[in-house]
């Protein structure tokens, strides 16, 4: 949908020969094992109907999400006034945070016999989570080394509504948003240069540096809280997976 050419490392789907359009059909089919997988292992447990109900949930919430995306940043089309903050959250809530981070947990405890009514503030702690490990993306995708990442970013190309473009919006003066007006957007090296002096200027890594010790502490702090000292261990555990990460 967004024209990436590389994926995990690997040429995305839809660009490998002879494959082409038909990968919107293999999405389908995988789509579709999901729930028989769910119904091949859990059909007999209490919880199945709970877990079915979550995973529907899940994939409206997500696809909520990436639609947001896809009509924020239109093809063809550029309009940064979109871009603020309360827009990138929802994009990325329910485009990454739910899926990633929320729906292995909630199975977890469907599986162990929980409410998940009963565990409405691990589910924020995880959105929290699942939202900084986007931002990471964002920032990985601009300054990290494909090599090492596993794909190209073209946030800047494809006018991404990224965590950088809005808070680079957010700081510019007069002159710097107007280099970011002419030139995000474009597939164009130059284009993409002078973006990326914007975000040098305005000091975006040391931006990004603060907002991740800020949010690591409200996570630890948060995360303590919780009275499931087994919750606690998973939180934590998802927490140093990925802090500081660099792919």
């Amino acid at each position: 949908m967004d024209n990436s050419i590389t994926r995990r490392g690997q040429p995305c789907w839809y660009r490998v020969p002879k494959v082409g359009s038909i990968a919107i059909n293999d999405g389908i089919v995988l789509r579709n094992h999901i729930f028989r997988l769910l119904r091949l292992h859990f059909r007999s447990k209490a919880y199945y109907l709970e877990l079915n109900d979550l995973f529907n949930e899940v994939e409206y919430q997500t696809t909520c999400g990436q639609m947001l995306d896809l009509i924020t940043t239109p093809a063809g089309e550029v309009d940064l006034s979109k871009y603020v903050i309360p827009t990138y959250l929802k994009i990325v809530q329910y485009k990454t945070a739910y899926y990633s981070f929320y729906l292995p947990v909630a199975c977890a405890l469907l599986m162990v016999g929980k409410s998940l009514d009963d565990y409405k503030p691990t589910k924020e702690i995880l959105v929290l989570m699942g939202t900084y490990f986007q931002v990471q993306d964002d920032v990985l995708d601009c300054y990290g080394d494909p090599q090492f990442i596993g794909k190209i970013g073209t946030d800047i190309e494809d006018s991404k509504c990224s965590w950088l473009i809005v808070q680079a919006l957010k700081r510019a003066n007069k002159e710097q948003k107007q280099c970011l007006l002419d030139n995000y957007g474009k597939s164009d090296h130059e284009c993409v240069a002078k973006v990326k002096a914007i975000y040098k200027e305005l000091a975006l890594q040391t931006v990004f540096l603060e907002y991740e010790k800020e949010v690591y502490d409200k996570l630890i702090t948060e995360i303590e809280s919780q009275e499931d000292h087994a919750v606690q261990t998973v939180l934590k555990a998802f927490l140093a997976k990925i802090y500081k990460r660099q792919k």
